[in-house]
């Protein structure tokens, strides 16, 4: 589940905001399994799509984290989450995308990190109201 200000975040829709306010996001990872799982990293990482397969992942001038952007997860038991609580603060007026992803945390493998992509959510920061 993805909260953005409070509201269920639909990859669908589009999430309104105002440039200067910060912005609560919330992840929740759910184990739905019969096993414990972890650990993994959740990793969030804004940009902006020009709409001609060029994504601008370089916008540190234009959004800041209020925290970490990344949140480590030790293990969720069956039937229980990990909640990420942190907020994203605008500079500058127009639309961005959050990328979230999840990949396990565990160097111990020979395998590659297998990683979990949820749908990119789509913010729009708008002049502030005066």
């Amino acid at each position: 589940d993805i909260l953005v200000d409070g509201k269920v975040c639909d990859c669908d829709a589009v999430v309104t905001c105002q440039v200067g306010d910060p912005v609560p996001l919330q992840v929740r990872l759910t184990n739905w399994s019969r096993h414990s799982v972890g650990p993994f990293a959740l990793t969030m990482m804004p940009y902006q799509d020009y709409q001609n397969g060029v994504h601008n992942y370089d916008l540190q001038d234009a959004i800041t984290f209020v925290g970490s952007n990344t949140f480590y997860i030790d293990t969720v038991k069956p039937t229980k989450d990990s909640v990420y609580f942190g907020a994203l603060l605008f500079l500058y007026m127009g639309d961005f995308y959050l990328n979230i992803k999840f990949h396990e945390d565990n160097c111990s493998r020979e395998l590659p990190l297998s990683w979990l992509c949820l749908p990119s959510v789509h913010i729009r920061a708008t002049e502030p109201v005066a």
